[in-house]
């Protein structure tokens, strides 16, 4: 075995464990640091592919801003994992099903008969002067390009889902949300208050002479 091959492996096994973990942790925080981290990893089998754009996206971009914004909305919806354990038992059999489904579905498009040494060959090495970014891009906005919208249209959508549940009403009735208006309106004595509080000075004991003796 290979050192590059050696890495490979490395790295598919740490892709591979960090994503079951993301899946089965009880902690949301946790599961989002262990996607993170198959992030990472699946990042470093694109460069080995010759992929470097994406490898490099898939840090900056996922890793970089789009995790953040998952650990923030995780923290914001206060999620109470009482009330989702909730009926879990009644939808495991439908949780089953689709499981064994989606993978009966990955094993036809990533099974032996597609995939392998001996179906797909190395990845060719190209000059110096060749342009990742640029063979990427000419495909993705011409033969791809209604895909390419249709993405975009699906990251709106959860967007917009996202803004709604954080915007769904407490216990007390009260919605959260920003007024824009009131913020610019608000004076700095109004941010700002000076309390003055009187020192306190602790006493000593007093030990009389019967406790002095003892």
């Amino acid at each position: 075995m290979s050192f590059e091959q050696f890495i490979f492996y490395l790295l598919a096994a740490i892709a591979s464990l960090s994503g079951l973990l993301m899946i089965t942790v009880k902690n949301p925080v946790k599961a989002a640091l262990w996607l993170v981290l198959a992030f990472i990893s699946t990042a470093g089998l694109w460069i080995m592919a010759q992929a470097e754009f994406l490898g490099l996206v898939l840090i900056l971009v996922y890793v970089g801003a789009v995790m953040v914004l998952f650990l923030f909305v995780v923290m914001m919806l206060d999620i109470n994992m009482a009330i989702l354990k909730e009926g879990f038992t009644r939808y495991l059999p439908i949780g089953a099903l689709a499981a064994i489904a989606i993978f009966a579905l990955m094993y036809l498009v990533l099974g032996p008969n597609h995939f392998g040494l001996d179906k797909v060959a190395a990845p060719v090495s190209q000059a110096a002067d060749y342009s990742n970014t640029k063979a990427i891009a000419i495909p993705l906005y011409t033969e791809h390009v209604y895909a390419f919208i249709l993405a975009a249209v699906l990251l709106l959508v959860g967007i917009v889902a996202a803004i709604a549940l954080t915007l769904r009403r407490r216990p007390n009735g009260t919605v959260l949300y920003q007024d824009i208006d009131k913020q610019n309106r608000t004076l700095a004595k109004d941010r700002f208050v000076m309390v003055k509080m009187d020192a306190v000075v602790e006493k000593p004991p007093v030990i009389t002479e019967g406790e002095e003796k003892k």
